[in-house]
């Protein structure tokens, strides 16, 4: 199927992490400067209050520096793991979909519609995709629908949701 749509979480969730790593690195430069001060000035004037001091603000610093980085590492390997998880329910979500399909014993030219339908695309989209006339679209979601037993897009769509929620939905109503 040609026909998707983009994640559009995934690139700024790319973009988030290059920036959280720049400003991680600066922060180090920062670190680096401020330890390099409070050396530069312990050295020359041995230890008074304001060596001290800043050398405490170097030493935030760099536990700052440090603790961000670890932060931002367990963030990734978090994220990462989602990642991985909803792959993974993606993947049974088509699986239980061409199982429905298989069930209802549709077409693979009605497969593909009824795909393009929980997709969310209207009629006409669907006959741009598939170079078929909005008639035809339209007659071959009418066979899907009786196949499936519903009346109309939104009533399929509740079926996958219905079996996505394990039947929460009918059971609320």
């Amino acid at each position: 199927m040609t026909a998707g749509r983009k994640d559009p979480g995934h690139g700024a969730g790319d973009r988030r992490a290059a920036i959280l790593a720049v400003l991680l690195a600066v922060q180090a430069l920062c670190a680096v400067f401020f330890v390099g001060d409070v050396i530069t000035d312990f050295g020359r004037v041995g230890l008074d209050l304001h060596t001290a001091f800043e050398a405490l603000v170097a030493l935030m610093l760099v536990a700052g520096v440090v603790l961000g980085g670890l932060e931002m590492r367990r963030t990734l390997e978090r994220n990462q793991r989602a990642e991985a998880a909803l792959s993974v329910a993606s993947g049974a979500f088509v699986e239980l979909i061409d199982s429905y399909f298989a069930r209802w014993k549709l077409t693979p030219a009605e497969s593909d519609v009824a795909m393009l339908a929980l997709k969310g695309f209207d009629v006409a989209e669907i006959a741009g995709f598939r170079n078929a006339a909005q008639g035809t679209v339209r007659a071959q979601l009418a066979r899907i629908y009786a196949k499936a037993g519903v009346s109309n897009r939104t009533q399929l769509v509740g079926l996958f949701v219905e079996e996505l929620m394990g039947g929460r939905v009918h059971n609320a109503v």
